[in-house]
């Protein structure tokens, strides 16, 4: 409910504002149903004047119909798409990140999650000259690990400070922290944050699972409440400041054996896309760094299916990278 105040709209003063909750009227929603006659004659006010101070608010707080090619324009002049850097990723995104969106990596522990989140950040900051969010629940993150990473981008150690100081990094260990970081960043200091002309267009939660599931067992509902609080500042940030959100989570089994995504099913409505990340391991190779990524939700691409990667592929130099997908091609037409 919308509470009358003065100066609201022209005509609407602080002796019309008293009046009419002498007649108790004190929201917008009240006034505009009520009887504008009787109203008038309890307010000593012409009826004209409340008619049209009535019009004034129907206009500010009433919702008007928009057209499906007016919704879809505003969407196309809004989304902008962030490649990952890793082109059988971006295959599977249908081109990579999504602004405006949450985009969920899922798989069990050494699946690689947080090795391609590194690599995400590091490919927005260096190539794309983006600023990245990036909150650490696990402590996984090092600057050592992102400067290596930049070292493969460029050998010029200015770029690479300067991709460094592109990716701002908060560190929280229990979903309280998670909330208040969020909401800070939702409030304002996503905006501020912003340095050198350029803005911030992915955030990052690695993991969200970790501070989560926890509380998923003996207080169900409070856990339950936090974890909707968090899906629902992650989406009103990512629509409120057309950015890319990019959350880990863990993974379980189901009653036949399969491995799904954690945090039930309350949480698989909130990422508009979803991808399973799988070790490839055979018995010559038990170390290897293949990994099978899996589409199992998206609203853009048929569900299940599936790409092969190599998760080194954002720590290799360029002259790697471009024998490496050389070899990819050779490999897939032959």
């Amino acid at each position: 409910m919308v509470l009358l105040e003065d100066g609201m709209c022209p005509g609407l003063d602080e002796g019309l504002v008293r009046d009419l909750r002498a007649a108790d009227i004190k929201t917008v929603e009240a006034l505009v149903s009520s009887d504008i006659e009787e109203l008038a004659q309890k307010c000593s006010v012409s009826y004209k004047a409340l008619f049209a101070i009535r019009r004034v608010l129907l206009a500010q707080h009433t919702a008007f119909p928009v057209s499906g090619a007016d919704l879809y324009e505003e969407l196309l002049n809004l989304t902008a798409i962030l490649s990952t850097g890793n082109p059988r990723l971006d295959k599977l995104l249908d081109s990579g990140l999504y602004t405006g969106e949450i985009t969920e990596l899922s798989g069990g522990s050494g699946s690689g999650k947080s090795q391609v989140c590194f690599g995400v950040a590091v490919h927005i900051s260096h190539h794309l000259k983006h600023n990245v969010v990036y909150i650490d629940t696990t402590g996984g993150l090092t600057a050592s690990r992102l400067l290596q990473m930049l070292k493969a981008e460029t050998s010029n150690t200015e770029e690479q400070m300067e991709a460094l100081q592109r990716i701002h990094v908060f560190h929280v260990f229990d979903v309280f922290s998670l909330l208040e970081t969020l909401r800070c960043l939702r409030s304002g200091r996503l905006q501020q944050a912003s340095f050198g002309g350029s803005s911030i267009k992915a955030v990052i939660v690695d993991s969200v699972s970790a501070v989560i599931a926890p509380l998923l067992g003996g207080k169900q509902n409070e856990g339950m409440s936090l974890m909707i609080q968090v899906a629902g500042v992650l989406k009103t940030m990512a629509k409120d400041f057309n950015i890319a959100a990019l959350v880990t989570n863990h993974a379980t089994r189901n009653s036949s054996g399969e491995v799904q995504p954690g945090l039930g099913l309350s949480w698989s409505h909130i990422p508009r896309t979803r991808i399973l990340l799988e070790r490839m391991e055979t018995a010559a190779t038990s170390h290897s760094c293949l990994r099978c990524a899996t589409l199992i939700k998206s609203s853009r691409q048929p569900c299940h299916i599936k790409e092969e990667f190599d998760l080194q592929w954002w720590s290799l130099s360029k002259s790697q990278t471009s024998g490496k997908r050389k070899l990819e091609d050779d490999t897939n037409t032959s």
